[in-house]
């Protein structure tokens, strides 16, 4: 399936959470939560910077979506983040059997902007979210947000 105007929209809300998660001294991602229906339900960005790593948005969405979907309601939502999920976050999402998953920017972008950036490696492989889940439905770069990402992933490093 491609990127169409709806997808943009709400990958567009992703990057706002994401600028969010910097100003509040984090780093940028973001993550919307959509049901079948074209409805917003659950919204959140990055909060690792209190010392747990594992507060990716799009893991905080795989805990809400069990606890207020059912597996079908689940499996019809689409995930929007502003960067494609990391093997934690993907394990997540196929294990509790969430839809389709659109990103903005790709693991191999930020892995590619974070050498330019010198920032520290991460500790997990930069898989593709299909290497952990080979069923997952996956859409993405968005090309029009890769910039503004970009410049995201430097002011989080103090280097904008």
């Amino acid at each position: 399936m491609a990127i169409d105007d709806t997808d943009r929209r709400y990958l567009a809300r992703t990057v706002d959470l994401a600028e969010a998660a910097v100003e509040a001294g984090d780093e940028p991602f973001g993550s919307v939560l959509v049901s079948a229906e074209g409805e917003v339900l659950f919204e959140d960005h990055n909060h690792v910077s209190g010392g747990d790593r594992r507060q990716h948005p799009e893991f905080a969405i795989t805990a809400w979506a069990v606890q207020h979907l059912s597996p079908e309601q689940r499996s019809a939502a689409t995930v929007y983040t502003s960067g494609e999920h990391c093997a934690m976050c993907a394990a997540a999402h196929g294990w509790v059997g969430l839809g389709r998953i659109v990103y903005a920017t790709s693991t191999q972008q930020l892995i590619g902007w974070l050498g330019e950036l010198d920032a520290p490696e991460s500790p997990l492989a930069p898989l593709p979210i299909q290497a952990v889940v080979p069923s997952a439905i996956v859409d993405g770069p968005e090309p029009s947000l890769a910039e503004r990402v970009r410049q995201l992933h430097a002011r989080s490093l103090g280097k904008a």
